[in-house]
């Protein structure tokens, strides 16, 4: 046995170690937190065309699963992390281990957390193909099992929870198998991009740049979703002063780092959204 399979046996046995309690171990799928769910069977099963409403993080805990795309397949034994994406129809056979079940751990991504950034424009354009399969380092498998058990316990804070998974998604960040974790729609892209420049003055054309499409694109495909590029610029930056007052800035500052000259303006805008004024919230 070389160096580098036993390194990977002993991080998958580490890995399996800590999060086989956190499973519940009886058939169908379980909550076990909020978007952490384990799903357990007793049988060989082979599921057809499903659909994932979110991309999930994936460890196999008991058994084999096999993902099917096309023709092609991934398969992930015991210790083994995976990324399915979401809305993505996808075939999969669930097999037993030696423990006569299978059972794996999913970690539900269905909004990336504020500071993750989005895939960039070359990134979108990247094609992982049908690889499925996360390659384990010792961090990442730190990452999963802090994950896992922080948003397990209901003792745990939000913001540590959140904590946890950023880390986690930092780390696959670079990962092609894990790009589904990071698409958003054009909405998020946008909210992204002023959330972290609330001040500065967003026009469609500056963001459409940024995203490097068209500025018609850009109001084209925001108009589909039903929204306009004026209202997300409006809702990320009193977003943005709203987690200042709630980190216990000033009206007056969060209302400047908002990129709002006017202080009653902000304030007039802010009730609208909130239902509060900011100094009353």
């Amino acid at each position: 046995m070389d160096t580098s399979t036993s390194a990977s046996e002993h991080l998958r046995a580490g890995l399996l170690h800590r999060l086989r309690p956190i499973a519940a171990g009886r058939p169908g799928m379980n909550g076990r937190g909020h978007h952490l769910f384990s799903y357990c069977t007793l049988d060989r099963e082979r599921l057809a065309s499903i659909r994932m409403p979110h991309s999930v993080i994936a460890i196999v805990l008991h058994g084999m699963k096999e993902i099917w795309l096309g023709e092609a397949v991934t398969q992930v034994s015991a210790g083994g992390v995976f990324v399915l994406p979401g809305g993505v129809p996808l075939d999969v056979v669930n097999i037993p281990g030696p423990a006569g079940l299978y059972e794996s751990l999913l970690i539900e991504v269905a909004v990336l957390p504020d500071g993750v950034p989005p895939l960039t424009p070359s990134e979108r354009t990247e094609r992982a193909g049908a690889a499925f399969r996360v390659p384990l380092t010792p961090d990442l498998c730190q990452a999963l099992i802090h994950a896992a058990t922080a948003i397990a316990d209901d003792a745990s804070a939000d913001v540590l929870k959140t904590l946890r998974l950023t880390e986690v998604l930092t780390l696959l960040r670079g990962v092609p198998a894990a790009r589904p974790l990071f698409r958003r729609t054009l909405e998020d892209d946008v909210s992204w991009l002023v959330s972290h420049a609330p001040a500065e003055t967003w026009t469609v054309k500056r963001a459409a740049e940024a995203l490097r499409i068209g500025a018609s694109t850009l109001r084209r495909r925001l108009a589909a979703e039903g929204h306009s590029f004026r209202a997300l610029v409006r809702q990320a930056r009193l977003k943005t002063a709203r987690r200042m007052l709630d980190n216990g800035a000033t009206s007056l500052a969060a209302a400047e780092a908002a990129g709002y000259a006017s202080r009653s303006h902000f304030a007039r805008r802010y009730r609208q959204t909130f239902g509060v004024t900011p100094s009353g919230r």
